[in-house]
């Protein structure tokens, strides 16, 4: 289990000023590495554990080195005496900074047990055979591909649309009026999409067109007015099981942390 470190930006910070002062110590023998402190401040032990899940931090993709177990052994003593000089000053009574550590605390606990909660529920092959099949049994969703002119106003895409009627080509209006940062540039072209990639007027719109034809009238959605043409429509098919066998899995891992969830709350009085 990966657990994320709080206190990086301290390390990160005052590791190479550690490094400059303490050369890095002998490695220890194997035996010994497990059981012996990474070092030992005003008589508290700072156990290797710690060093190893501070040096994922710290390593950020750089090999295994003596000078990397320097940065991380001087990074823990600097945390240590800081954090012991915030607990001397009562620092840790203050109410926004005992909630977060708090909060911090509970966040881990709750990502521990998730993940030990899926770890005893694996997935099954049998379980993605059958979410497999019950995706292949409904009917697929049809993807549409447009282009469309964005504008601001209403007269102005009514303006735009008397153009198309003249025989304007609709690609260089598009490039030329349409506000859509993601499209005019490519002259209003949009990629391959079902109707839930985009906002219900639109969508209806979209579904209403048959090929080829553009919409006759402005169609208002919240981001402004459209002109929207429809090329073409497709059936998607469904990709084979072993090309999306990794995708169903993570999707039954979701519902098993759904699951979990609700398991703890129905045993709880909340109120």
């Amino acid at each position: 289990m990966r657990v994320a470190l709080l206190p990086a930006l301290i390390l990160l910070a005052l590791a190479p000023l550690a490094q400059a002062q303490t050369p890095a110590p002998a490695a220890p023998a194997p035996a010994a590495a497990a059981n012996k402190p990474l070092a030992v401040v005003n008589g508290k032990p700072i156990p290797a554990l710690y060093g190893d899940l501070v040096k994922r931090e710290m390593a950020q993709g750089q090999p295994d080195s003596p000078q990397l177990d320097a940065r991380v052994r001087e990074s823990l003593v600097n945390l240590e005496l800081l954090s012991r000089a915030a607990v001397d000053k009562g620092l840790d009574k203050e109410p926004n900074l005992a909630a977060a550590l708090d909060i911090r605390r509970k966040d881990q606990l709750a990502k521990a047990y998730l993940e030990d909660y899926v770890k005893a529920h694996p997935v099954t092959d049998a379980e993605i055979q059958a979410t497999y099949d019950k995706a292949k049994a409904q009917p697929m969703e049809p993807e549409y591909r447009a282009h469309h002119i964005l504008v601001k106003t209403e007269a102005e895409a009514k303006k735009l649309i008397a153009e198309l009627g003249k025989k304007a080509k609709f690609e260089d209006l598009a490039k030329k009026y349409s506000i859509d940062p993601g499209s005019a540039k490519n002259g209003g072209a949009l990629d391959w999409s079902d109707r839930r990639a985009f906002v219900p007027e639109f969508s209806n719109a979209l579904a209403g067109l048959k090929k080829g034809e553009t919409t006759r009238t402005p169609v208002k959605t919240q981001f402004g007015y459209h002109i929207i043409r429809l090329d073409d429509t497709r059936t998607p098919k469904l990709p084979p099981l072993d090309a999306v066998r990794g995708e169903i899995a993570k999707q039954i891992q979701q519902e098993r942390i759904r699951d979990a969830i609700t398991a703890v709350r129905a045993g709880a009085k909340i109120e």
